[in-house]
């Protein structure tokens, strides 16, 4: 008997507590929605009256009024706009679009451009990278959308570099000074969760509409992967190398300068990648605030249902992710080259030297051949009406209606507006303590915690039905992203060949701005709730599917080695040994997909909607401030939740697996 007690499996300390714990607040939660379909939950249980919620918009009018008018900060930021930074921004749109300003001398020839494009993608990544490169500026040549396109380019010039250096300099001092990191690490957990919106109206306000505006609120959405990146490469930084640079003699400046960065190389290069793509989405998302360029153009289009024209401009915005993505990640496994003593300077810098001979040679053939220069109306190869009629007779035929209509009809009427009227119908307390539960759960007491205070906060808001239908429509696209994402993971990660295809799809689809996806929604289900889904199901089914194959690509050869040997079926295999061990990358993957979702959610609101991104949107057309803040502080607040939740549940397997 005694051999036999010791090989029982022992709980986990605290398990039988944490049971109970859960059990009580299930329990509570079920009590007060029973009572609530019974008709017996008093009404302020329900829903918090309106007496008690506080005027939480109003005081931060007040408080955002004081700053703007009384300590007379709009004087200082409409400085900034109507001096350096439209300075700045007037030069880049003279050079590239050729707006009237200093210094007169564009709008530079597109064959220059395609070909500076095409010497700089050689000298990083080879022929494929340079065909990708100049392709990309031909094809947005070609197709009529150049001018809008460098509308776009002008202000993703100055914003990138602008985020970069502020965000180094914010990283460096986060590395040196504990303090600053203690202060800074917060801010940007909720910089990263607040919806694109809440950026918007104080540009807005503070700053002129138009591509100052757009220019700051990129800025400052692109800031914190530059901060994190930079903090984290300079804490790896090897002690053997810090060593070499101190006993070189090296002062505190010449450390950083040739020991710690250069040795952080690769981490800040990655958060170069990364302001750039969140420099390039957001710069396409400011057409909500008068940003001329591609972004306004989708716009406009989309809002006339112009599929066609849509279409060639969303492929036009995609290849400038992709080309501007491959750029910058071949940059970072790209290593310096270095020249022995003596080298003559042209020999250094031949590709600088290239791609300058190639830019003067296509001005001056510009000259000779105008068509090199612009491409007119009439000279250019768009088909916007051909595909928008092909489009919509496609959609016509009548299988495809068939189908769509079914759907639509299916997903609406049995599964989507019941869950969000079952979920609308949980008394508010009652909700949270289901919040609250799933965060105990899954993550222990400290998630819990936070999410009590994170809901009650939304609760307070005044606003909570709108934060419901939010997270009805998140959870909504999540669950079912999971059901594709998941599968095709686990396919994929059968064979290598499939593993890299699967991949570089993932890698491909993470690189398209977020109001692609809006594109295909429309065009299968119209306006409605089956479309907001679907934008955000396609959005979020990429990280599930990517870090899927991750973590099974990751799983130890010896363990599947032992199951095999053992002899489990690859059911057995999958389900006893590969899954649970690769649930912590898997676990990434569903944060990831739950900050998509929540950040897709509001561009829906574009398509039609009734939740925080509706209200948000509409917050735009006036000065509500506050309002603005606190409906942005609402989905942050639910992001966080979550991530919180996830990340915790992640740390606890890892550790119990040995991973740490």
């Amino acid at each position: 008997m005694a051999t036999l007690s010791t090989d029982l499996p022992k709980k986990a300390p605290g398990s039988g507590t944490k049971a109970q714990v859960l059990q009580l607040l299930l329990g509570a939660a079920a009590l007060l929605t029973l009572a609530q379909y019974l008709n017996l939950l008093p009404a302020w249980l329900h829903r918090l009256p309106e007496g008690v919620i506080p005027p939480t918009a109003q005081i931060l009018d007040a408080v955002f009024a004081f700053i703007q008018n009384d300590l007379g900060l709009i004087h200082v930021t409409r400085f900034i706009a109507e001096g350096p930074l439209e300075f700045l921004l007037d030069t880049s749109a003279n050079l590239l679009e050729g707006k009237r300003r200093w210094p007169y001398l564009g709008p530079v020839p597109w064959a220059a451009v395609a070909g500076v494009a095409g010497v700089i993608g050689y000298a990083l990544g080879g022929w494929r990278l340079a065909a990708l490169g100049a392709g990309t500026f031909i094809w947005t040549a070609l197709i009529g959308q150049w001018k809008m396109a460098m509308q776009t380019m002008s202000v993703l010039t100055v914003a990138a570099p602008l985020a970069f250096a502020i965000g180094l300099g914010l990283g460096i001092a986060a590395w040196k000074f504990a303090w600053v990191e203690r202060v800074l690490k917060p801010m940007l957990s909720v910089l990263q969760t607040l919806p694109f919106f809440t950026y918007l109206l104080p540009a807005v306000i503070f700053f002129k509409v138009g591509p100052t505006a757009g220019a700051v609120a990129t800025v400052i959405f692109a800031i914190p992967p530059m901060i994190l990146m930079t903090t984290l490469g300079l804490k790896k930084v090897s002690p053997e190398v810090i060593e070499a640079g101190k006993m070189s003699g090296c002062s505190r400046w010449q450390m950083l300068r040739h020991v710690y960065v250069p040795a952080a190389r690769t981490e800040i290069l990655v958060g170069v990648n990364q302001v750039i793509m969140l420099c390039l989405a957001m710069v396409v998302l400011t057409a909500f605030i008068g940003m001329p360029g591609l972004g306004a153009k989708l716009l406009a289009m989309m809002g006339s249902f112009k599929l066609g024209r849509s279409f060639e401009i969303g492929v036009t915005i995609v290849l400038l992710a992709v080309t501007l993505d491959r750029m910058s990640k071949a940059w970072v496994v790209k290593q310096p080259v270095h020249f022995e003593k003596g080298t003559p300077w042209w020999i250094r810098h031949r590709m600088v030297l290239t791609a300058l001979g190639v830019f003067l040679g296509f001005i001056l053939l510009a000259q000779l051949f105008p068509i090199l220069g612009s491409i007119g109306r009439k000279q250019h190869f768009s088909q916007g009406k051909e595909i928008d009629v092909l489009i919509k007779g496609f959609l016509a035929l009548d299988g495809i209606r068939a189908v769509t209509e079914w759907l639509r009809w299916f997903l609406n009427v049995k599964v989507l507006i019941p869950f969000r009227d079952t979920l609308l119908s949980i008394p508010t307390p009652a909700f949270i303590l289901m919040v609250v539960s799933f965060s105990y759960w899954l993550g222990g007491r400290r998630p819990a915690v936070f999410a009590a205070i994170f809901f009650t906060i939304v609760a307070f808001s005044g606003w909570w039905d709108r934060s419901i239908i939010t997270l009805y429509a998140v959870i909504s696209a999540v669950v079912l992203a999971m059901m594709i994402g998941i599968p095709l993971g686990i396919l994929a990660s059968r064979s290598e060949a499939w593993s890299r295809r699967v991949l570089l799809a993932c890698d491909t689809a993470q690189t398209f701005p977020s109001f692609i996806y809006l594109i295909p929604a429309i065009m299968l289900f119209g306006v409605n709730d089956v479309a907001v889904v679907f934008s955000i199901l396609i959005f979020a089914t990429v990280p599930l599917t990517r870090y899927t194959v991750e973590g099974l690509r990751t799983v130890p050869p010896e363990m599947t080695e032992a199951a095999d040997m053992s002899g489990s079926t690859r059911r057995q295999k999958l389900l006893s040994v590969q899954l649970p061990l690769a649930l912590p990358t898997m676990a990434v993957g569903f944060n990831q997909a739950i900050m998509f979702a929540f950040f897709m959610v509001i561009i829906a609101a574009f398509i039609g909607t009734q939740d925080l991104g509706q209200e948000l949107q509409r917050t735009l057309a006036g000065t509500e401030l506050g309002k603005n803040f606190v409906l942005g502080l609402n989905v942050s607040l639910m992001a966080l939740t979550f991530d919180m939740a996830i990340t915790a549940w992640a740390e606890h397997r890892k550790r119990a697996l040995g991973l740490d």
